[in-house]
């Protein structure tokens, strides 16, 4: 049968089809690259602050955290040993997150008094944010039963760099004849009580959240109350 001069394959069509490749074959298995794996270990965490804050650490399972994150129990085991460890990492994330964006000074200002009021308007920020109110929910509500979450929220918190922050600021302001290190590490835990307590208290619902302006009024009365108090003992320390 003749076949039609138009149905023949034209040469340097053939040609090209010959030397042209086909698409590799996507890679399957083996171990992912560090962009897939930080990207995987972020979805693990995602899901796991998820849960933890909206059913409790005794309600979260591993089981639930996989399922969830669309991985195996194996896949969640070449990354955590556990419950408990995937809750520190929950932790550690949420507080460098609430931390002050890297590069802030945290002591500018002229005064220690305007050091102090600006450290206050850090912690508030850090305390009354959505994420550090849920971690404290939690830990208040299942500390009983679990009292290694109170220790591992401690552990990663920021609280021990603040005191020594602040503690170096008042030594720097009085001096050790003044005011003893003792008794500067323990002005310095008080100040933190001072800016947190109440305004926390009120933003976990006891009692109406406290404004934005409400806020400024408040952490400028705990500076000044705070400073009085402090330059009072340190007379009478010196006396």
């Amino acid at each position: 049968m003749a076949t039609n001069p138009t149905d023949r394959a034209d040469p340097a069509i053939a040609d090209d089809t010959r030397t042209r490749r086909a698409p590799a074959p996507l890679k399957r298995g083996g171990r992912p690259s560090r962009v897939d794996a930080l990207k995987l270990g972020d979805r693990i965490l995602d899901v796991a602050t998820e849960l933890f804050l909206r059913e409790g650490y005794g309600s979260t399972s591993i089981e639930s955290v996989a399922s969830d994150a669309g991985i195996s129990k194996r896949t969640f085991y070449h990354r955590f040993h556990g419950k408990a460890e995937l809750f520190a990492a929950v932790v550690h994330r949420i507080i460098e997150r609430i931390r002050p964006p890297p590069g802030v000074a945290l002591i500018e200002g002229a005064t220690l008094a305007e050091v102090l009021r600006r450290l206050a308007g850090f912690i508030l920020h850090a305390a009354l944010s959505p994420e550090a109110l849920a971690l404290h929910r939690l830990v208040t509500a299942e500390a009983a039963r679990f009292p290694e979450l109170a220790r591992t929220v401690h552990g990663e918190g920021s609280t021990g760099e603040a005191t020594t922050l602040i503690a170096g600021l008042l030594a720097r302001e009085f001096g050790d004849a003044t005011m003893p290190s003792a008794a500067r590490a323990f002005a310095a835990q008080q100040f933190l009580d001072m800016v947190i307590a109440l305004p926390q208290r009120r933003a976990l619902g006891l009692g109406a959240p406290m404004t934005a302006p409400e806020l400024d009024f408040w952490a400028d009365d705990v500076v000044r109350l705070f400073l009085s108090g402090c330059r009072g003992w340190s007379v009478d320390g010196a006396s």
